[in-house]
């Protein structure tokens, strides 16, 4: 299985300059971008199956990752 890179300078390419401005002065994109990451890498644990999670669960951390990112994109567009 392939995985796709889902970093934010992957989804967001356009956005590479924002991105590092909003993580370096704004505290609650900071946030938001470190949890969006720390989400990302279990999914991908997941799917790698260097750790377990029903699907039930790996569905849920993908709920949560995709929130994440609609929050981070909203204050991207926003700026």
């Amino acid at each position: 299985m392939v995985l796709e890179p889902h970093d934010l300078h992957h989804e967001f390419p356009e956005y590479g300059e924002a991105i590092h401005s909003l993580k370096v002065s704004n505290a609650h994109f900071a946030r938001l971008f470190d949890e969006y990451h720390e989400v990302n890498r279990h999914v991908q644990r997941v799917e790698t199956l260097a750790e377990l999670a029903t699907d039930v669960e790996l569905e849920a951390l993908k709920k949560q990752r995709l929130k994440l990112k609609d929050d981070l994109y909203g204050i991207l567009k926003g700026q």
